[in-house]
C-alpha cells in the first residue's frame, strides 16, 4: 500500500483512441495524476499532448525513456496486444505498476512469461477486462448475485463488431484471432459470472474479411460449472454497428441487457405464482461501454488502499485460455477442454 494521501503518479503508453479514454478515466480519480504520456506516432503524441497540457519533456515517444522516469510510479498499456508482453516485463522491472490492456497475451508462452513477470514483481499487475465495469453487465451481476432469477441454466454473450477497416493494421495479425482479441471481452464476461468453461464447441465462417487469415465470426456452445451452459457468437465482419447484447436465463426469471441501452430487461415471476410476467421491469442503466473510469479506480484503489487484486494476470490468462479452447475447436471441429493451469 502506498503512503496515505499520496496521488498516484500515472503514465498511459499508447494514446489512440482507447488510450485517451484511459487518459481520461485517470483525469477522473481525484488521488491521481497524469504524469506523462507515450505514443510512436508523433503527430498523435503533440495531438494529445496539447489536448491535455501535457509538459513537452513528459511526452515520449519511446516508452524506453519513460521506463527511466523517477516521478511516474504507474503505466497503463494501451498498445497492440503484441507489445504486451515486452512493454509488461520492462515497466514492472523498472518498478512501475501495470494495468494492461486486454487481451493478456496472443500466445501460451507469452501468457507464461506475463505471469511469470507479475508473481516475481512487488508491484500491482492488473488486467483490463472491462466489461466487467460496464454499468449494464455489474447490475446483471448484482441481480443474479441476489437469486432474483432463481438459478443460472443459460447464459448467452456477443461480441459484435465490424473489423473492415481496421484489420490493415496489428488486428490481422494471425495470431489475434477474432475470438481472442475482441470476443475475450464476451468471453471474460461470462466467465465473470458463471465461472470457467469447462468445455466448448465452437464453428466458424470466413465470408466478410478475405484479407484476413481467420474466421471472422465464429459461434460457441460452452459447458460451464452447476450445469450451466451458454453461447458465444464473435463476428469481426458483421454488418450492424458494435454491440454485446447478452442475456442471462435463470430458474425465476430473464436479463437482457448490452452495454448501449439506457435500460435492462429484467423478467421475474409474479408474486406467490411460477408463472412469468410478461411485462418486464425495465432497469434504468448508465451507458459507459468503455468505463475507464471505474476501471482505473480500481486499479488505483489496490495501489493506493490495499484492495484486493481479482483482475490477476493468472485470470486474464485464463479468459484467453478458454478463448483459444474456442478456436481450436473450430479448427478441429472436436470439443475442447480449456487448459487454466498456469
Amino acid at each position: 500500500m502506498e503512503e496515505k494521501n499520496k496521488k498516484l503518479v500515472v503514465a498511459v503508453v499508447g494514446v489512440a483512441i482507447m488510450g485517451e479514454l484511459h487518459l481520461k478515466g485517470i483525469l477522473d480519480y481525484e488521488n491521481a495524476v497524469l504524469g506523462a504520456i507515450c505514443d510512436s506516432n508523433p503527430d498523435r503524441l503533440k495531438t494529445i499532448g496539447d489536448r491535455y497540457g501535457i509538459p513537452e519533456e513528459k511526452r515520449y515517444s519511446d516508452h524506453k525513456q519513460l521506463l527511466n522516469d523517477p516521478d511516474v510510479e504507474a503505466v497503463v498499456l494501451s498498445v497492440p496486444d503484441q507489445l504486451h508482453l515486452p512493454m509488461s516485463e520492462e515497466f514492472l522491472a523498472a518498478g512501475k505498476h501495470v494495468l494492461c490492456e486486454k487481451p493478456l497475451a496472443l500466445t501460451r508462452s507469452e501468457l507464461d512469461a506475463i505471469i511469470a513477470a507479475a508473481n516475481k514483481s512487488d508491484r500491482t499487475f492488473m488486467v483490463g477486462q472491462i466489461c466487467r465495469f460496464t454499468p449494464a453487465f455489474v447490475k446483471a451481476k448484482e441481480i443474479i448475485d441476489a437469486g432474483t432469477i432463481g438459478e443460472l441454466y443459460f447464459v448467452e454473450s456477443e461480441y459484435a463488431h465490424d473489423y473492415e477497416t481496421i484489420t490493415h493494421t496489428w488486428r490481422g495479425d494471425p495470431n489475434r484471432h477474432g475470438v481472442v482479441g475482441g470476443g475475450c471481452h464476451a468471453v471474460d464476461l461470462l466467465r465473470w459470472i458463471a465461472g470457467d468453461p469447462e468445455e466448448v464447441f465452437a464453428y466458424g465462417v470466413h465470408k466478410l474479411l478475405p484479407h484476413v487469415s481467420y474466421d471472422d465470426a465464429t459461434i460457441s456452445v460452452l459447458k460451464f460449472p452447476n450445469k450451466v451452459v451458454g453461447k458465444i457468437f464473435v463476428s469481426t465482419g458483421c454488418k450492424r454497428d458494435y454491440t454485446m447484447r447478452t442475456l442471462f436465463y435463470g430458474t425465476k426469471g430473464t436479463i437482457i441487457c448490452d452495454n448501449h441501452s439506457k435500460e435492462l430487461t429484467l423478467f421475474t415471476l409474479q408474486e406467490n405464482s411460477t408463472a412469468v410476467n410478461l411485462t418486464p421491469t425495465m432497469v434504468p442503466i448508465e451507458v459507459a461501454h468503455h468505463n475507464t473510469t471505474g476501471e482505473f479506480k480500481t486499479f488505483a484503489d489496490i495501489i493506493l488502499n490495499g484492495e484486493p487484486l481479482v483482475m490477476t494476470a493468472v485470470e486474464g490468462a485464463k479468459t484467453v485460455a478458454a478463448c483459444m479452447a474456442i478456436v481450436e475447436s473450430s479448427k478441429t471441429g472436436k470439443p475442447v477442454k480449456p487448459d487454466y493451469n498456469f
